[in-house]
């Protein structure tokens, strides 16, 4: 069965909100993964039979303490033949920016090689300047910025 991620694009107060990841290291045996620093659109995988929509509304809740409601799937990648990723554009509803709980937050040291995990804002102009994965999104999202579709 393939792992499905789930992503959100969610503005607030006209920002795209993103994941700043740092200080992430190098995983052995696994050199194709990001590492150094970099930004990614907020998400994770689908758990039990919740939908790719519950799957990010939870994702942002717990990675940005943040109410959404997931509105349409905008991008699709196929990572690899185990993988799938989609990015989906939600709405802002409530809660307080920056307070998630998951486990990224946790101090766990399971997640020490994954570096920190800082949600950010980001104006919408600046997204072409940064290092955001996946590359595939961030060159349909500027596309989309350009012609005014988001």
């Amino acid at each position: 069965m393939k792992r499905v991620r789930c992503a959100g694009l969610v503005r607030i107060d006209g920002k795209i909100a993103l994941m700043h990841r740092t200080n992430v290291q190098m995983t052995p045996g696994e050199p194709n993964k990001p590492y150094g620093e970099y930004y990614v659109f907020p998400g994770g995988g689908l758990e039990g039979e919740e939908s790719m929509f519950e799957a990010t509304e939870r994702e942002l809740f717990e990675e940005l303490g943040i109410k959404v409601k997931a509105k349409r799937d905008l991008y699709y990648k196929e990572v690899s033949e185990n993988q799938d990723e989609y990015l989906l554009e939600c709405e802002y509803l409530s809660g307080e920016f920056g307070t998630g709980t998951g486990p990224e937050f946790s101090n766990d040291p399971a997640y020490s090689h994954r570096g920190n995990f800082i949600p950010t804002l980001v104006e919408p102009d600046d997204i072409e300047s940064l290092r955001l994965l996946p590359v595939e999104f961030k060159e349909q999202l500027v596309q989309d910025l350009k012609n005014k579709k988001l």
